[in-house]
This record gives structure tokens, C-alpha cells and sequence, in this order.
């Protein structure tokens, strides 16, 4: 067996959150808290949020369609829609299942953030 496919390879390190932005298992990259244009409308912060998850794979040789699975997080899941429609200008087709919860943010402003799972193989 390969040595290197056991290897668990932490980044984007975040020292004060105490967490890894990525982090690749396996045949897997996870990528957590993703996030952007805080305060702006729903549909610029799930863009934002997409935009920070393309950056960071992008880090790791990796893009989009790799995405297999995302955890939506909405500060008010009658959102939902709008994900819909981003979603389809972004992922030209090539969509990862999903799930969607409602939760409270510690930064202000927040409404959408992302986790995402990544096929590397």
C-alpha cells in the first residue's frame, strides 16, 4: 500500500479557531468554513462562500466538479432557494449532494457558509 495515501495532510490553518480550513484523508479533501461577502445579500454570500471553496481546492490541484458533498449552513433556511439558482451557475451541471441546516453564526452579518467534501482520485 501506497504510504502516502495514509498520510492525513492539514492547511489553511486557522491558530486562533483552533481548526484546519483543509484537510486530505485518503482519497478526500474536507474543507470547512467557507464563507464570504459578509453583509451583502444571499445570493453574493453563497457566491462568497464558493468562491473561498474554489480558492482553497484549487490549493490542492483540485476544482468544482471534485466537489462530491456540501454542508449548507443558512441563518434563515427559507434561503434555500437561492442556492438553487447559484448553484446552477456554478457547477455547470456537475452538482454535489447536499444538505441544508439553519443555524446561528457567531460573526455578524453572516447568512450562508459551506462545508465541502472533495474527491482527489
Amino acid at each position: 500500500m501506497n504510504q502516502n495515501k495514509r498520510e492525513i495532510k492539514r492547511s489553511d490553518l486557522d491558530e486562533d479557531w483552533a481548526h484546519s480550513g483543509i484537510v486530505e484523508a485518503g482519497d478526500f479533501a474536507f474543507i470547512s468554513y467557507c464563507f464570504g461577502n459578509v453583509g451583502q445579500p444571499i445570493e453574493n454570500q453563497i457566491n462568497g462562500a464558493i468562491d473561498l471553496l474554489q480558492k482553497r481546492l484549487e490549493t490542492i490541484s483540485l476544482n468544482l466538479e471534485s466537489v462530491v458533498n456540501l454542508n449548507c449552513l443558512f441563518k434563515d433556511i427559507m434561503d434555500l432557494p437561492a442556492v438553487k439558482k447559484v448553484f446552477k451557475e456554478r457547477f455547470n451541471g456537475k452538482y454535489p449532494s447536499r444538505k441544508a441546516f439553519q443555524t446561528d453564526f457567531v460573526v455578524e452579518g453572516l447568512l450562508f457558509q459551506l462545508d465541502a467534501i472533495a474527491f482527489k482520485g
